[in-house]
């Protein structure tokens, strides 16, 4: 794949490049940082990294099509896009490339809130299983986040209608499980199944589920196929 790494590597140069990507950097970590402050601030607080991590997986709802809106938009909207396609790169390398940058992106910001477990390791004693099952689902969630975000903006050539879709799209298949639960039928369970949230609680709770790890991997694959389907449709415009 190395033709996917030079379009990952160009793709990290812009955001590193980029006024935004900072903005964004700072927010996120500015959250994470208030949420953690509040969370030792009770009487008797627990060496934990849920607080916080719960409030990342809310964010990402903003952050992740914040970091992916331009990826596929921006290039459609400047005309480059077009550029891309006739180049001698697959419309998978092309998605994956631009997919690697953005979840790079998203490390680097998660690399920053262990600053945070680094304090609660000098203040007391959190559970190492806990603290690395917790950044495991981070790291997924964000990975399947960024994927649903990466496909809205393969769909249009506005940024803030991309990111708006985006935000739509993980809103449902975060709160899917509060639908489920009012239904006892094979819906309610098929909608809990299909929540971001549900599948987070037992990694922020330290149990290591692969049915966790498969369902954030699969919606990973799905949304990404879905993307290189988007992109490919351009061919026959």
């Amino acid at each position: 794949m190395p033709k996917a790494l030079l379009i990952a590597r160009r793709e990290a140069l812009a955001y590193l490049t980029s006024p935004v990507s900072y903005v964004i950097a700072l927010v996120f970590t500015l959250i994470a940082g208030y949420f953690f402050v509040d969370a030792l601030s009770v009487p008797f607080p627990e060496a934990s990294v849920s607080p916080y991590a719960g409030a990342l997986t809310l964010v990402l709802l903003f952050i992740a099509p914040a970091l992916t809106m331009r990826l596929f938009a921006e290039e459609r909207r400047l005309g480059t896009l077009d550029l891309l396609m006739a180049a001698p790169v697959t419309d998978w390398q092309l998605v994956i490339g631009k997919y690697l940058a953005v979840l790079g992106q998203y490390v680097l910001l998660l690399t920053a809130t262990l600053l945070f477990a680094a304090v609660l390791y000098w203040l007391g004693a959190p559970d190492t299983g806990v603290v690395a099952t917790t950044y495991l689902g981070l790291l997924l969630y964000g990975g399947a986040s960024l994927a649903v975000g990466l496909w809205a903006s393969s769909l249009t050539a506005n940024q803030a209608l991309s990111a708006i879709v985006g935000m739509g799209v993980l809103l449902l298949l975060s709160v899917a499980h509060l639908a489920g639960a009012r239904l006892s039928s094979l819906a309610g369970v098929i909608l809990t199944e299909s929540s971001m949230v549900e599948h987070f609680a037992d990694l922020r709770r330290g149990v290591l589920d692969l049915t966790d790890v498969s369902y954030y991997l699969s919606v990973t694959a799905v949304f990404l196929f879905l993307c290189v389907r988007s992109v490919e449709s351009r061919r026959w415009v």
